[in-house]
């Protein structure tokens, strides 16, 4: 294991409940009603591109274009105002450098702009932990679920895909990993029910602090850590 590919939102920061409140709020607005369900089946784990191409199918590209722009001024300002990072995060990625699975043994790789994880990151202080290993959706041709993206980043970090392990929080981006040939841990403790996540080549955990553990089974090695009770 030489590589953990990180997503973003949802396993770095909790931005999740933000974006779909957001997305419902704008939908109600513009005649498409969406539950938050509907939206963390559609939207979440998705890139800007595929998320406003479904919205374009069913109201327009002018609507969707419209709708974008207001998501990201509400989904900006309600980051500056209330956003966290995932419960547990901190304490897993201090852990892992123990491990020797620090800076350069990690990168992120999320369907979110550049811009948008600068911002997120930023505002809950874990962008150095991550700086300069940051790969973008918009980087590739196709977005999660499609393999291209986890591909792109361990091609750029010289790292064959068997010895990446992704960790994700969507069912979109779990198919991205099994697509790629990449182990996956999948995140189960933020609004992706845990049955989305599974299947062959995932390990779906709801703890973050269970990282470290996790990863050590899987590289087959010892583990400092012990079970959690």
């Amino acid at each position: 294991m030489d590589l953990l590919i990180f997503d973003c939102d949802g396993v770095l920061v909790d931005s999740e409940p933000i974006a779909v409140r957001t997305h419902v709020a704008i939908g109600a607005e513009m005649g498409w009603p969406l539950t938050a369900d509907e939206v963390v089946r559609r939207f979440i784990g998705r890139s800007t591109t595929s998320i406003n191409a479904q919205i374009a199918e069913r109201l327009g590209e002018a609507v969707a274009l419209d709708w974008n722009e207001r998501f990201r001024v509400g989904h900006a300002a309600s980051v500056d105002a209330e956003l966290s990072v995932v419960d547990g995060i901190d304490e897993a990625l201090d852990a892992l450098e123990a491990i020797g699975m620090g800076a350069d043994r990690r990168c992120i790789a999320s369907s979110g702009t550049h811009e948008k994880m600068r911002h997120t990151l930023g505002r809950t202080g874990l962008y150095p932990r991550f700086q300069g290993r940051i790969f973008s959706a918009h980087e590739v041709q196709h977005g999660k679920p499609a393999p291209d993206l986890f591909l792109h980043a361990a091609r750029s970090l010289g790292v064959e895909p068997r010895r990446c392990v992704v960790i994700e929080d969507s069912r979109y981006g779990v198919q991205a990993a099994a697509a790629a040939g990449m182990r996956c841990f999948g995140y189960a403790g933020g609004l992706t029910p845990a049955d989305w996540l599974a299947q062959p080549g995932t390990t779906v955990f709801t703890d973050m602090r269970d990282l470290p553990r996790l990863v050590t089974a899987a590289a087959g090695r010892e583990s400092v850590y012990g079970s959690r009770d």
